[in-house]
C-alpha cells in the first residue's frame, strides 16, 4: 500500500483538489521570509503552482513520479505540510486527511482489483494528453476524463 499512497499523493501534488486557497489574517504577523501581513488582509496561495515549483520538487517537478515519495526501503516518506499544502498546514490542517487517504486507497484498490481502466484519449505518442482544467473552488477537468472500464480476467488462483 506504500506505492498506492505515494501514487495518490503525487496525483494530488500535480492536481490538488483545492488549487487555490485564501485566508484572512487575524492579527498583524510576519511571514518566515520577512513579509509583513496586516490584520484583516487576505493571503492567497496556489497549491497548484506550489506543486510545480522546481525549488520545492526539483527539476522533474512537472513529471508524475510517485517514487519521489518513497524511501530506499520502499516505505512512504511524507513531506512537510508547508511544502505539500494539499491538506493545508498548521492550525488549519485538514482533520480528515487520514480518513481521506483510507477512503481513496480502499476505492482505488477495490476498483483496480476487479477492473482494468484505460484512458480513452491518447496523444500521438500513445500517452495521456494534459487535460484542460476548469478553475473553480475545486479543480476539475473540462469534459471529465473519458475511460474504458473492463472486467479484469484472472487466470487460476483460489
Amino acid at each position: 500500500m506504500h506505492y498506492l499512497h505515494a501514487a495518490l499523493t503525487e496525483s494530488m501534488r500535480l492536481y490538488p483538489p483545492v488549487p487555490i486557497d485564501s485566508q484572512s489574517c487575524a492579527a498583524d504577523d510576519t511571514l518566515p521570509d520577512g513579509t509583513h501581513v496586516g490584520a484583516g488582509w487576505s493571503v492567497t496561495y496556489s497549491a497548484y503552482a506550489m506543486g510545480r515549483l522546481a525549488a520545492i520538487w526539483g527539476e522533474d517537478c512537472a513529471e508524475y513520479r510517485p517514487e519521489r515519495w518513497l524511501g530506499e526501503d520502499g516505505a512512504f516518506r511524507p513531506e512537510s505540510p508547508f511544502r505539500y499544502t494539499v491538506f493545508h498546514a498548521g492550525p488549519r490542517m485538514c482533520l480528515g486527511k487520514e480518513m481521506a487517504y483510507v477512503q481513496m486507497k480502499s476505492i482505488v484498490a477495490s476498483v483496480l482489483e476487479e477492473f482494468v481502466v484505460d484512458v480513452k484519449k491518447k496523444d500521438a505518442a500513445g500517452g495521456v494528453p494534459e487535460p484542460e482544467h476548469v478553475l473553480s473552488v475545486t479543480l476539475r477537468m473540462k469534459g471529465g476524463l473519458p475511460v474504458q472500464v473492463r472486467r479484469r480476467v484472472v487466470h487460476g488462483g483460489a
